[in-house]
């Protein structure tokens, strides 16, 4: 009887997501045609950098991109996603533990992603055409800060879950821990967002995997929130594969990167996010060790940073890099995913 009743509720469980899913497909697919008649009316177009965070010309990546940005293409499009699951999930599947907190670091992300994108499609920027890194590092802190002290004192979650080992108290030290994981996924997510297709297709694998493990898990919220967002996302890579009609912007990269580690965190799988997002902790790790190396060393460890401008400038074609990365964000995804079966998340 108690199998029938759990194989009876993830059937109803799979059914809502697949609806879910569906929804935030065919809803981003009719947004599309209004945010791009609006895009291009507008000129939605962002500025190329060039300069680095230390303001030393960009010349490899100037000269890789110089056609991309001949052509005009707008950024931003990651609103229509932000849109879409916010409506969503406010009409179908809004759950104070569940959902709740996700759906505030996507709001919370994308104002900040969005106001960064704002100032550099109208100008006024400082350095790279935008938000001074500093400022938007702190904005993106007080988003992660915020939702830590919820989750630690409103939802009363504590511990730590360690693979094979089980989980851990570690009392209020959550809130910091939750911080980082917030900001260092945020940031690491905008900074894959470089290529054609590349971080909307990680995002959709991540999204995935999540909500199949929080499926296995039993929160159902969570899961159909991945889902939601899974759905969008598919609609934003049907655009955005290569040649690209639009660009995510930081209102998507930081809305679904930071979202991306609160949903780690309720799901109790911090760290099982570097094995699913691996491809996202190469991305901001190589970028690291390039303003690393250059500010103590003077010297460069890569042609250009992050990792994917690098392999470009070795020769690989973008689409190239593009799927090739995708393959390895599906491989480290299923490895993820039997990690969380066998070492007890599940």
């Amino acid at each position: 009887m108690g199998e029938a009743l759990l194989v009876s509720q993830i059937t109803d469980a799979l059914v809502k997501l697949t609806v879910l899913a569906m929804a935030a497909f065919l809803f981003s697919m009719a947004l599309t045609p209004l945010y791009t008649y609006v895009a291009y009316r507008y000129r939605f177009w962002k500025r190329p950098r060039e300069t680095d965070m230390g303001g030393n010309p960009l010349a490899i990546f100037a000269k890789l991109h110089k056609k991309k940005h001949e052509r005009h293409i707008p950024t931003m499009a990651g609103i229509i996603a932000v849109v879409v699951v916010i409506l969503i999930t406010v009409v179908a599947n809004l759950d104070r533990r569940q959902t709740w907190l996700p759906l505030a670091a996507l709001v919370g992300g994308a104002v900040v992603g969005l106001i960064d994108d704002i100032i550099n499609i109208r100008g006024g920027g400082v350095g790279v055409g935008g938000l001074r890194s500093s400022l938007k590092f702190g904005m993106i802190t007080a988003v992660a800060v915020v939702a830590a002290w919820y989750f630690f004192t409103k939802l009363g979650y504590s511990t730590l879950h360690i693979p094979f080992v089980g989980p851990l108290e570690i009392g209020w030290a959550i809130i910091p821990i939750f911080a980082f994981a917030v900001v260092a996924t945020g940031n690491a997510v905008n900074i894959s967002d470089g290529l054609d297709g590349l971080a909307g297709g990680l995002l959709a694998q991540a999204y995935g995997f999540f909500g199949i493990i929080a499926l296995l898990q039993g929160n159902y919220g969570i899961a159909g929130f991945c889902f939601t967002i899974l759905g969008a996302l598919l609609s934003y890579i049907w655009f955005n594969i290569y040649p690209a009609r639009f660009f995510m912007g930081d209102v998507g990269s930081f809305a679904l990167g930071t979202t991306l580690g609160v949903i780690a965190m309720l799901t109790n799988t911090l760290l099982l996010l570097p094995v699913i997002g691996l491809v996202f902790v190469l991305e901001a790790g190589s970028s690291l060790l390039q303003i690393t190396s250059k500010k103590f060393f003077g010297k460069k460890i890569f042609l250009s940073a992050p990792i994917h401008h690098h392999l470009e400038a070795s020769g690989w074609p973008e689409t190239k890099v593009t799927m090739r990365f995708w393959v390895i964000g599906a491989v480290v995804g299923f490895l993820g995913l039997l990690l969380a079966l066998a070492g007890g998340n599940i």
